[in-house]
């Protein structure tokens, strides 16, 4: 993986590079793309932490983590979670270590805020990311958010498989 990787805001000269990011054609059913997560970055405000993924001045991805966000006001009004809303690598620069250093980098944003669980939901299914988050420590709560598929990452744990 390379060294020179970093995350950095959107801005006025990079948004149509992040507009022109593609996942791979079958990857597409499984995460919605830059447009659509930009837009509810938009709407969700203070809780969206939208980032664009630089390979030295190569962008190779995008995400967006939600912050301290209501996760289900009907059933527990105090229940609040942050965690990985988005993971767009793009296809050219997939298998090259950029999806695990974004969700580092989202750990590292959550640890610095004090949070304790790291969530993340994705589409179920053979060619859905699911094993790529197990990899990465993340288990499943048995939950589903909007037909996904819920996983968390217990952060006091000192040491953190495959993270």
């Amino acid at each position: 993986m390379s060294t020179s990787l970093r995350l950095e805001q959107v801005t006025p000269a990079t948004i149509d590079a992040a507009l022109a990011l593609r996942v791979h054609p079958h990857q597409e059913r499984n995460v919605a793309p830059v447009v659509k997560s930009l837009a509810e970055a938009y709407a969700f405000g203070e809780n969206a932490w939208p980032r664009l993924v630089f390979d030295g001045d190569r962008l190779v991805g995008f995400l967006m983590a939600f912050l301290d966000i209501p996760w289900n006001e009907d059933e527990d009004p105090g229940d609040r979670r942050s965690g990985l809303w988005r993971l767009n690598i793009d296809a050219a620069g997939q298998g090259k270590g950029y999806g695990r250093f974004a969700v580092e980098a989202v750990r590292d944003e959550l640890r610095r805020r004090g949070e304790r669980h790291f969530y993340v939901t994705w589409e179920p299914g053979e060619d859905g990311p699911g094993a790529f988050y197990e990899r990465l420590g993340f288990r499943t709560t048995g939950e589903v958010s909007g037909g996904q598929t819920v996983g968390v990452l217990d952060m006091e744990l000192d040491v953190q498989p495959g993270i």
